[in-house]
């Protein structure tokens, strides 16, 4: 299964002539090519996937992806726990 998470972009750069950003992921940080999303700006989400910028996101919808990752933690939580139980 692949997987593009939400990041939010802290800085705009150019890396051999591509626009780069530095993305930050739930405290990590990461260089992200924003090549597919040029309209970028700094303070906006973006859906990022193998390092690549998909899509640009608002802060709500962020928070909503967000919120279904926690919800899948819990759940892969409570299955664990019922397994050992």
């Amino acid at each position: 299964m692949c997987l593009a998470i939400p990041g939010k972009i802290l800085d705009i750069f150019q890396q051999d002539d591509l626009p780069m950003g530095k993305v930050e992921f739930g405290g990590i940080t990461k260089d992200v090519c924003l090549a597919y999303t040029p309209e970028a700006r700094v303070g906006q989400y973006v859906i990022v996937h193998v390092g690549f910028s998909l899509n640009v996101i608002d802060e709500d919808e962020a928070r909503e992806i967000f919120s279904y990752f926690d919800e899948m933690d819990e759940a892969a939580r409570q299955e664990e726990a019922e397994g050992h139980a």
